[in-house]
């Protein structure tokens, strides 16, 4: 069994903490902004180790998207890159924990579709993308 390195940032940490201690009872919308979340469990690609992450909950039909927005940061989060080494993820909505592979998502008109949906879900992402100059990566979590 790998080893599980928590989150750095306080803030993410905490979350996790409480959204996994309280088996999906609570934590579940993020940073009190009332916007739902879930949690990603993926693999370090550089350590090995299990590494967790509050995203925003974006569903498009039994699957989920992921967007690697950092905020509109100039660089991604660390978590892209562990996805793309390690696409098996494990998704936890609420109570309920999903296995599922994640692939990054190429295609113009199918990243536009889920980034259309994600920016429903959550507006702000428009902003993050017109901060950066990077192309905010898109994954799409399916049922394995």
């Amino acid at each position: 069994m790998a080893e599980y390195i928590p989150p750095t940032l306080d803030w993410v940490r905490e979350q996790v903490e409480l959204y996994e201690g309280s088996g999906g009872t609570e934590g579940t919308t993020l940073l009190d902004t009332g916007m739902p979340c879930i949690i990603v469990t993926h693999m370090g690609n550089k350590t090995g180790a299990i590494r967790k992450i509050p995203l925003m909950r974006v569903k498009v039909d039994n699957s989920y998207v992921l967007v690697g927005s950092m905020g509109g940061q100039p660089k991604n989060p660390v978590w892209v890159y562990n996805l793309r080494a390690n696409p098996d993820v494990e998704i936890r909505d609420r109570t309920e924990v999903f296995k599922m592979r994640v692939r990054e998502v190429e295609d113009e008109a199918e990243r536009q579709r889920l980034w259309d949906a994600s920016a429903e879900a959550f507006p702000t992402y428009n902003e993050y993308q017109a901060k950066t100059t990077r192309k905010i990566p898109v994954f799409l979590a399916e049922p394995v």
